[in-house]
């Protein structure tokens, strides 16, 4: 589409214990500092970005231990057409000039998306993690809101998972094909790998396809609010992936070789059905005792020291925020975001999340994930 105006962000965290006292397995980091690490982060990044971030949670569970998950959600909102034409669709034709906007590329973030969804061992990679810029982010939305509401673009997708390759590649099936020139891609650093170029990753980067009647136009606004824009290229109908660095060839594919051409792996796999004794409990002899002790669980214990660090005010819009009740001081079902100013509409954003029931059932620890997500929506009055 055409993009959108950003209006929450929703972090899930799990993690192991940060009181973890065992011996940890090779080049494992302690959990405590993997915490404060991915805290820290979405800290810096998020508050950067302008925009609030109103619902998540934080687990904690021994088996985070090898590699922790961080699952995070962004909505937006924008207006259902602009200029007469629908703004979820992309429209891009033969001839349109490729232009990438905002950050600039690293070796950082290079195969971050495979390295997410893999094993973690003592030779994954430490570029695959991107090094994030909040401020180059939200300049370059700011920038493109202003440049989509004055038509300057058909187009654009991020430079998220597999970076250039991914963006324009996806952008070029919509014409039929592209040419790139690498070598023009502004850089952090010298040295870099066309194939580097052309992977990296980073979310702060976004890939357009502009009229080529409109560039000059579109070149003088990045000026002005000062984001960088360089144009890479062009989309083609040739059927072809083709990538240049300079006069050289590095790139030549069909395009329905890209996205079709490599065989999907089949899995073969049996299913045996747990058995499951139902549990014992002996009644504690002092309830008192017991409920303190369960006030104690990282899973039942405030979690206000780590929400009250990330703003949620931001944008002005925030109306049933993370902490609630007489004194603001416990945990809300779910998040309110009025993202009109003038409107009393609002946006309602829940999760739920119950990963031990796993132990038991896949199935059904989706369906009770699903089920509280809806239940916590309803409470705040969707």
């Amino acid at each position: 589409g055409l993009g959108a105006k950003l209006i929450f962000n929703t972090d899930v965290f799990c993690f192991a214990s940060p009181f973890h006292k065992k011996k940890l397995p090779p080049r494992i980091l302690h959990p405590r500092r993997i915490y404060e690490g991915v805290r820290e982060g979405v800290e810096h990044g998020g508050n950067k970005s302008g925009i609030p971030t109103v619902n998540g949670s934080l687990v904690f569970d021994e088996r985070y231990l090898g590699k922790p998950l961080v699952y995070c959600g962004t909505a937006g909102i924008m207006p259902a057409k602009l200029n007469g034409k629908p703004t979820h669709g992309k429209e891009i034709k033969p001839g349109d000039v490729i232009i990438m906007t905002g950050g600039r590329i690293g070796k950082d973030g290079i195969h971050g998306a495979t390295f997410s969804s893999e094993e973690l061992h003592e030779g994954s990679p430490v570029t695959a993690v991107q090094i994030g810029d909040p401020i180059t982010q939200k300049k370059m939305t700011d920038f493109l809101l202003v440049a989509r509401n004055r038509g300057l673009y058909r187009a654009l997708t991020d430079n998220g998972a597999g970076g250039l390759s991914s963006s324009i590649g996806e952008m070029a099936t919509y014409s039929g094909g592209c040419e790139i020139d690498l070598s023009l891609a502004p850089l952090k650093y010298a040295g870099l790998q066309p194939w580097e170029i052309l992977v990296s990753e980073a979310q702060e980067r976004m890939s357009l396809a502009v009229d080529p009647k409109k560039v000059d136009k579109f070149m003088e606004l990045a000026r002005k609010m000062g984001v960088e824009a360089t144009a890479m290229g062009k989309f083609t109908k040739s059927g072809k992936f083709h990538c240049r660095y300079g006069a050289k060839t590095v790139a030549y594919l069909d395009m329905e070789f890209m996205h079709d051409g490599v065989p999907q792996l089949k899995l073969q796999a049996k299913w045996i059905a747990p058995k499951n004794a139902e549990p014992k409990f002996a009644e504690p002899a002092n309830m008192n005792k017991a409920l303190m002790q369960m006030l104690t669980r990282l899973n039942i214990c405030s979690k206000e020291s780590v929400v009250r660090q990330y703003d949620h005010e931001v944008q002005g819009g925030s109306v049933v925020k993370p902490m609630v009740g007489a004194q603001n001081d416990g945990p809300s079902d779910a998040g309110i975001v009025r993202p009109l100013l003038d409107s009393m509409e609002g946006v309602v954003v829940a999760h739920g999340i119950c990963p031990r029931y796993s132990d038991i059932d896949a199935y059904h620890m989706t369906a009770c994930a699903i089920d509280e997500a809806i239940r916590n929506a309803v409470a705040v009055g969707a």
